[in-house]
C-alpha cells in the first residue's frame, strides 16, 4: 500500500498543475461514478488547494467540494503532459482533471468520492485518524497518547501500522524508522518509552518528507527488502518475518535492534 511520502509526493506533482486554477476538463470515465456527475458540479470551480493526510490526499475546491482519494493496494496517482503517455490501460483511469499543458490521472483508485468540506472534517473515517507523521509540525502528544490507548502487548512495529494511531506510517516506514532508532520492532509497545517512541518516528520522518518533496529515488532503504545483506550501521544479516494480523513482512537487524 503507497504510505505518506507516496501520496505527499502524487500532491507535490499535482499542486503545479492545479493550484489556484480552474480545471479546463474534467473526467471520471468509470461507470461507477456516471451519476455522480462531477464534471458538472466541479464545473467553473477552481482548485483551491491540494493536501494530504496520512495516505489521504484532497483536491479541495471553490465552493467547499472536496475529492478524496484513498488508493489502498492498486491505485496510483500520475502527473503528466495533457495527452500523454497512459503508464495504465485507459480503461483503468478513474479521474482526469486536464489544466493547461498538464493533467493528473488517478488510476484504480478504490476510494474516490467527492464530498463535502464539513464531510471532510468530521467523517469517522477521516477525523479518526492519528496525528499526520509527515505534518510541518508533528503531534507528538497526540501520537504518544494515542499508543498508550493501544494494547501494550502489541508489537511496536505492528503498532505503528495503526492509522489511528499514527496516519501515514506503513510497512516500508515502520522497519526504517526502527533502524534508525536501534528499536527492536518485535518488542511490546508497552516497554517502548516515550522517548523511545518519537525517536522511530523522527528517524521515519526526515527521509520520508525527502521521498515526498523529491521522489522515492531520493532515499535509499538500510532494512527495508534487504533480507541476508549486511546491516548499514553494525554488519549483521538483516533478517525479516511477518508480523502482526495483516502478515506485513518486518525487517530488522537482530543484532543492534533492542
Amino acid at each position: 500500500m503507497p504510505e505518506g511520502d507516496t501520496i505527499l509526493w502524487a500532491a507535490t506533482r499535482i499542486r503545479p498543475v492545479l493550484s489556484g486554477r480552474v480545471p479546463d476538463e474534467i473526467l471520471a470515465p468509470q461507470r461507477r461514478h456516471a451519476a455522480d456527475r462531477w464534471p458538472q458540479r466541479l464545473a467553473g470551480r477552481a482548485v483551491e488547494r491540494v493536501d494530504t493526510h496520512g495516505k489521504n490526499l484532497f483536491l479541495r475546491f471553490e465552493g467547499d467540494l472536496v475529492l478524496h482519494s484513498h488508493l489502498r493496494m492498486t491505485g496510483v496517482w500520475d502527473v503528466r503532459a495533457a495527452g500523454g503517455r497512459w503508464i495504465r490501460s485507459p480503461g483503468r483511469a478513474w479521474l482526469v482533471i486536464r489544466c493547461g499543458s498538464g493533467e493528473a490521472v488517478q488510476y484504480d483508485g478504490p476510494v474516490l468520492e467527492l464530498i463535502t468540506a464539513g464531510r471532510a472534517r468530521f467523517d469517522q473515517r477521516l477525523a479518526g485518524l492519528g496525528p499526520d507523521v509527515l505534518a510541518g509540525e508533528f503531534d507528538s502528544t497526540r501520537f504518544l497518547a494515542r499508543l498508550r490507548q493501544d494494547d501494550p502487548t502489541r508489537p511496536i512495529g505492528d503498532a505503528l501500522l495503526d492509522q489511528r494511531t499514527l496516519a501515514g506510517i506503513g510497512n516500508i516506514w515502520k522497519s526504517e524508522g526502527c533502524w534508525e532508532a536501534g528499536i527492536d520492532p518485535w518488542r511490546a509497545a508497552g516497554s517502548v518509552s516515550d522517548q523511545e517512541a518519537l525517536a522511530i518516528v523522527e528517524g521515519a520522518r526526515p527521509r520520508m518528507l525527502a521521498s515526498g518533496t523529491g521522489g522515492p529515488r531520493a532515499v535509499e532503504f538500510r532494512v527495508y527488502r534487504r533480507t541476508g545483506q549486511p546491516c548499514a550501521r553494525c554488519g549483521a544479516p538483516i533478517r525479516s518475518r511477518m508480523q502482526g494480523d495483516g502478515a506485513r513482512m518486518t525487517y530488522w537487524c537482530p543484532r543492534c535492534q533492542r
